[in-house]
């Protein structure tokens, strides 16, 4: 049996290349005049240093947003650096967005929640444990895994959506209940966590207070078997116990005027019968907590090979993923304005360069052709010539 995804894959912004390889695929393109390599040269030059800059100042802005907020903080907070995990929140939002990272709507969240998980146990996540919370993903692809089925009786295959990255950008509330899942968190606090190849259906297992619960079919498994062995329990061991037990109620009741002798093997009878009831409860008390450690453990491994970075590494990271996507958009639409030779409209640069990936390397992406030109114009790389065409301009010392 097969399940699979209704809907198609979209079309993301992300390109799949590092930016080193970026340029060497340019260069290796052809297509250039040795002026011309050599203006591309100086062009990726300037782009380089110049988003270098850009972003070490905004990694200061978010270092210092962040310090206050940190729970894994070493170093001291003076009255001085006040907390604004709005500032925080606003700035990561505007960095992972310069990233490719795609944000995951509240509506988005509430139906992967309600999705079946792949890993056979039900999660559940109570995000009013939070003052505000913050999901992005990158890359999606589609795979296919083979999941047994009850006993290893039979299998099925689904086939279900999975993110390359995801973010998630939690801001605790300052009155943590001491009874909640989050009573070691630090109240206040800011988590930031990036993760790996993550199914879309199993969202939840990346939330600090995910809770495990018993599936339908994971009480029937218990409770059949329980009800079956209980009967043969109080048939066999236990019968004899509860007649005698419910003689004496009758008699300290009123309802029977014989009184119960309880001599010795009474007693023996009695106590073995509550034994055997008490060793029977037990059991399947067990049977219920083992089963549940079982998911708890393999939600446990899942997430240990799927975690990439903890808060301020995260900030790290994605500060690096979006200063390499800047470059690569606009080391891309200068190569291709400079090789063109003409003016060229936005629309046609945007094809050519979808129509590159697509046949040259077997990609498909949406390339953001107007937010690289903008950033070329900026550094004094492009600009309009005639009425919505584009052309490529020679470095100088004086480009901003």
């Amino acid at each position: 049996m097969t399940d699979t995804p209704t809907n198609a894959l979209p079309i993301l912004r992300f390109i799949p290349f590092r930016r080193r390889d970026i340029v060497t695929m340019c260069e290796q393109e052809g297509g250039l005049s040795e002026e011309q390599a050599e203006q591309f040269r100086q062009a990726n030059a300037l782009i380089e240093d110049f988003f270098q800059r850009d972003f070490h100042a905004i990694k200061q802005r978010l270092k210092d947003a962040y310090a206050p907020l940190d729970p894994d903080a070493d170093t001291r907070c003076t009255a001085v650096a006040a907390q604004n995990p709005d500032e925080l929140s606003q700035t990561l939002a505007s960095v992972l967005n310069r990233g490719n990272y795609e944000k995951v709507t509240e509506e988005g969240l509430n139906a992967a929640f309600e999705s079946a998980s792949l890993f056979n146990i039900r999660l559940f996540v109570d995000l009013n444990d939070f003052d505000d919370v913050l999901l992005y993903t990158r890359g999606v692809s589609e795979r296919t895994e083979t999941l047994s089925g009850p006993l290893g009786l039979f299998s099925r295959t689904v086939t279900f959506r999975n993110f390359d990255r995801v973010v998630l950008y939690i801001r605790f509330k300052s009155d943590i209940d001491e009874n909640s899942t989050l009573g070691g968190c630090r109240p206040g606090a800011t988590m930031l966590k990036l993760f790996k190849d993550v199914p879309e259906a199993d969202l939840e297992m990346l939330f600090p207070n995910t809770r495990i619960g018993m599936r339908f079919r994971d009480k029937l498994l218990i409770g059949i078997p329980a009800l079956i062995s209980g009967g043969v329990v109080l048939t066999t061991k236990v019968g004899a116990t509860l007649l005698l037990l419910g003689s004496l109620f009758g008699f300290w009741l009123g309802l029977k005027n014989e009184p119960v002798t309880l001599d010795r093997n009474a007693v023996l009878a009695l106590a073995a019968g509550l034994g055997a009831l008490g060793g029977y409860l037990w059991k399947q008390f067990s049977n219920f907590r083992n089963r549940k450690l079982r998911f708890t453990q393999a939600l446990t491994r899942n997430l240990y090979f799927k975690l990439l970075d903890n808060n301020a590494g995260v900030i790290h990271r994605i500060l690096d993923d979006a200063e390499e996507s800047e470059c690569k958009e606009s080391t891309l639409a200068y190569y291709f304005l400079l090789r063109a030779g003409e003016p060229l409209s936005a629309e046609a640069l945007d094809e050519t360069i979808e129509s590159w990936f697509q046949e040259r390397w077997q990609c498909t992406l949406d390339f953001e052709v107007d937010d690289a030109l903008n950033k070329l114009e900026r550094l004094g790389l492009a600009e309009k010539h005639g009425e919505g065409a584009w052309i490529a301009k020679a470095s100088s010392a004086n480009s901003r």
